[in-house]
Formats: C-alpha cells, sequence, structure tokens
C-alpha cells in the first residue's frame, strides 16, 4: 500500500461494519487509505493528535463516523484545515439515527463537515475519492468509469423489466 490519501476514523469498533464500506469503495477505485479507531469522548488526546498531524502525513480528506452524540466529526474539523466527511452511525444508543445526522449537520459556521447520509460511508468514500480526483487525472479515469458501470446496472436493469 502507498501513502494514504484518505484516513477513515470512527469513534468505536462497533462502527466498523458501517464504515468499511467506505474503504471498499476507495480500494476499488485504488485509492490509499488508513483506517482506525480515534473516540472524541474517550480518547481525546488521541482525537487531537489524529486530526492535526494528518496533513503532515500526506492524508488529503478524512471520512469521521460517529454514532450517538456524533462529536467526532466536528471535533477534527475543527482541527485541520483538511476536508472532513461525516457519517452518522446508527448505534445501539442512538435516537434511531437522527441524534448522530444533527449533530454532524449542525455545525457553526467556519467548521463545516461534509455530512452523508445515515450509515451511508460508501458515499463517503466516493466523495473522498471525487475530492482527491480533482488533482489526480488517474482516479478521475476510476471514478468515470465507475459511475458508468452504475448507469450501465440500471440500463441492464430496465432492459430485462421491459422484456
Amino acid at each position: 500500500m502507498n501513502q494514504p490519501k484518505v484516513g477513515i476514523i470512527m469513534g468505536s469498533k462497533s462502527d466498523l461494519p458501517v464504515m468499511q464500506e467506505a474503504a471498499d469503495i476507495l480500494k476499488q477505485l485504488n485509492v490509499d487509505y488508513e483506517i482506525t479507531v480515534v473516540s472524541a469522548h474517550r480518547t481525546p488526546d488521541r482525537m487531537f493528535s489524529y486530526a492535526r498531524a494528518a496533513a503532515d502525513r500526506g492524508i488529503k480528506v478524512i471520512i469521521a463516523g460517529a454514532g450517538g452524540a456524533a462529536h467526532l466529526p466536528g471535533m477534527v474539523a475543527s482541527l485541520t484545515h483538511l476536508p472532513v466527511i461525516g457519517v452518522p452511525v446508527k448505534s445501539s444508543n442512538s435516537i434511531d439515527g437522527w441524534d448522530s445526522i444533527l449533530s454532524i449537520l449542525q455545525m457553526p459556521n467556519g467548521i463545516p463537515v461534509a455530512t452523508v447520509a445515515l450509515n451511508a460511508a460508501k458515499n463517503a468514500g466516493i466523495l473522498a475519492a471525487q475530492i482527491i480526483s480533482t488533482a489526480d487525472e488517474y482516479l478521475t479515469k476510476n471514478l468515470i468509469a465507475y459511475k458508468e458501470e452504475l448507469k450501465k446496472k440500471v440500463e441492464d436493469s430496465a432492459k430485462e423489466m421491459e422484456a
């Protein structure tokens, strides 16, 4: 694996089944990433260190998934100039996921966090790749091919249903 361009972090290992989808799509698109647990509440020093050092380590985008109070994406965004994509995770202590969605979505002016749908880590991975692709022609081609494949699947489904 080369130098990671995307950092995937989550508040708890229990978030991994959701966050693995970001890793999977990044791997499919040939984007190097790293993945780890960084809890805003239980390991704040680790969160500070991770966020402040990410750019120096070559990270271009951070994907941060969290459930419940979901402070991780916003706190990381407050500590770095890098784009942060928040993934609200419907956790066991969640209020049907709405607490996570609103915690990530309702950031104050000056500290933006791009927010995807509940448990939509795959979309976070695609968005991270799209951000990086603005300066990477090879990745742009991979994304175009990926989206063409999505289009083909829909067209094939339509033909199958219409037959």
